[in-house]
């Protein structure tokens, strides 16, 4: 079960409607996307409010190998190329709250910047998006064809059943984006940087990544901005970053 209240007034998720989003993907994509998803026993949304009673998936493992949820995100990438769009003109479009982003990243940034644990190579990484989080979030609207993509494909909206199965979770961010959008950020948010190589491998067509990760750097900047600084999470953002840092400019 899963109730969302309605959103505070121009706040991220209010802008993006990422809680009746989720709604819509249950009632309508959910049942031909062509990817293993919770099945939904009910979705509904009053007044802003939303609620999903979802299939239980409690006995799944957290989290999958890492070439799996990339050749199932290049499946689903592939069979919604150039129509996800057309079908379903409600999905938001890259850059859609650019300038909120943006602006809660040059709040946040001069505090990160001056922490313990800001590598120089993270901090050269956040001083070039520092005041154009927006432009970096075009450049990676314009990494790709557009496709019908996740928004937040990390391990922890991933599962694994018993016999090997791969779902994907938490669709609030849904969207028709590029899909090298979504594999930027799972190797960002989750992927040990020992495995992107094997991990785009996996993906394949993947042209367009090193457009896309310096918008998705700007997210991981600001989770890291959420961890305790020197905590174990704090340094495996530290060493994504710095990953992607390196692929981007490779």
């Amino acid at each position: 079960m899963k109730r969302r209240a309605r959103p505070l007034p121009g706040s991220i998720p209010d802008v993006l409607q990422i809680f009746l989003a989720e709604v819509r993907l249950y009632r309508e994509i959910a049942p031909v996307v062509g990817v293993r998803v919770p099945g939904c026993l009910n979705a509904e949304e009053v007044d802003g409010a939303t609620y999903l009673l979802l299939e239980n998936l409690s006995a799944w493992r957290p989290g999958a190998e890492p070439t799996a949820p990339a050749r199932i995100l290049a499946t689903m990438h592939e069979r919604w190329q150039g129509a996800a769009s057309d079908r379903w003109p409600w999905l938001r479009t890259p850059g859609a709250a650019g300038e909120l982003v943006g602006d809660l990243f040059d709040k946040t940034w001069p505090t990160l910047a001056s922490r313990s644990d800001c590598t120089p190579t993270v901090r050269a990484v956040g001083e070039r998006l520092y005041g154009h989080v927006p432009s970096y979030e075009r450049l990676a609207g314009a990494s790709g064809p557009s496709t019908l993509v996740h928004g937040d494909a990390s391990m922890l909206n991933i599962r694994t059943s018993p016999a090997g199965e791969v779902a994907l979770l938490d669709w609030e961010d849904v969207g028709a984006a590029p899909g090298v959008t979504d594999l930027a950020w799972l190797l960002i948010s989750s992927i040990e940087p020992a495995q992107w190589g094997e991990t785009v491998t996996a993906y394949g067509k993947a042209a367009g990544l090193r457009d896309a990760l310096p918008a998705v750097a700007s997210q991981a900047i600001l989770s890291l901005a959420d961890t305790p600084a020197g905590s174990e999470d704090a340094v495996n953002w530290v060493r994504r970053i710095e990953a992607a840092h390196r692929w981007a400019s490779a």
